[in-house]
Parts: structure tokens; sequence; C-alpha cells
């Protein structure tokens, strides 16, 4: 656990020496929150939880591409390859959550009847997406530049595919449509649950992804050349 807590507070320390990158991503839901809010109180809400899915994956690509000149120098003084990818996991959860409590208040206080829980359980169930999410794809895309154009294409299909079709499923955050649907319609408990089964089953999905494309590069030897 101290392997853990100690990757985690490097991981924390690399993000937050980004700061003109953690500025921007910070004020992205923001302006996906003001963008819908004038007439579409309902999409307003459901904007920002996506703008913070994809800052937080944004965060958790340029960590996780951070940590790979790093990583080897771990891996020789003891630490195992779980210790890495959970360490960082833990730091950008506690981004996640920094995050959006702020944006959870701003609703909390200029949104009515709404369910407040719900939308608080899409925020969390956010977060836990979004890290493992963003990881995954430093883990299998070589470069920021890949893994940025595969998040612009993820979020932009999360705004324009039909959220009840069976495709759409497959995105990381479709079920933050359906447990808002829940939370701002005032809809029957079936949209709840499908959300919650929905981002749990993902979570733990892209957690397992990141393991097992951590622990493949990790025992790779980039810099030996067998003759």
């Amino acid at each position: 656990m101290t392997k853990i807590l100690t990757v985690a507070e490097l991981a924390l320390r690399e993000i937050l020496r980004r700061r003109s990158v953690l500025v921007i991503l910070t004020l992205l839901p923001l302006a996906f929150y003001f963008s819908r809010r004038g007439d579409h109180l309902g999409q307003s809400i459901r904007f920002v939880c996506l703008g913070i899915g994809w800052a937080l994956s944004t965060a958790a690509l340029f960590a996780g591409s951070a940590a790979r000149g790093i990583e080897p120098r771990l891996r020789l003084s003891g630490y195992r390859p779980h210790h890495l990818h959970l360490g960082r996991l833990v730091a950008l959860w506690t981004v996640g959550v920094g995050l959006s409590v702020p944006y959870f208040a701003l609703i909390r206080f200029d949104q009515h009847d709404v369910r407040y829980g719900a939308i608080a359980l899409i925020m969390a169930l956010t977060v836990a997406v979004a890290a493992p999410f963003g990881l995954a794809l430093s883990a299998v895309l070589p470069r920021e530049l890949e893994g940025t154009l595969v998040l612009l294409t993820v979020v932009g299909l999360q705004m324009i595919m039909d959220p009840a079709g069976t495709a759409s499923r497959l995105l990381p955050f479709w079920f933050s449509r359906e447990i808002g649907t829940y939370a701002i319609d005032h809809t029957d408990d079936g949209y709840l649950t499908r959300g919650l089964v929905h981002g749990i089953v993902l979570t733990l999905a892209l957690t397992a992804l990141v393991a097992v494309a951590s622990g493949i590069r990790l025992r790779q030897r980039s810099h030996l050349r067998f003759m």
C-alpha cells in the first residue's frame, strides 16, 4: 500500500506541474455547461459531466505518457506493475474528485427540481471511468497526439450518436445519459439501474485493460537489441 501511495504522490506532482494544462482542463467543463445553460438546462448538466470526463481522460492520457520514462527505474527499485498503475489511478481519481466537487456545487445552487444524488452518482462514475480510460489509451497508443485524437472522436460520437441505439452503449460515458435522464426527467428506476451497471462494468473492464497493457509494456525491453 505504501508503494501505491508513493506512486500516487509522484503522479500528482507530475499533473500539478502542468499548471497551464490544469487551468484549461478545469475550465473546459464550465464551457460545456454554459454552452447549453441558456435554453437547455437538462443538457447543460449532461454536458458538464461529459466535460469532466473529457478533462480527466486527457489528464490521465498525459499522466500515462509522462510515466513511461520513470517506470523502468521504479521497476528496478522493487515496484511491481500493479503498484504503478494503481498508484496513478489513485492520483487521477483524487484529481477527478477535486474537479467534480465545484461543478456539483454549481449545479446544486443553479439548477432546481432535479435529483441531486443521481447527479453526484453520474460525476462519481465519470471520474471512475475517465481515469482508466485515459490510462488505457496511453498504454495502447504510443503518442499523446494519437490518444488526443481518439478522445476527440469519442467525445464527438458521444454527442451526436443516438443514445437509445445499441452501438452507443459501447461508448465510455453512455451511463451519464441514462442516469441523467433519471435525475433530470424523473423517470423510473430502470434508467438508474442501466446506467449504474454500465458504469461499474466499464470501470472494471478498463482497469483490467490498463493492468494487462501496462504489464505487457513493462516486460518489454526496447533498449535491448538481439544480434
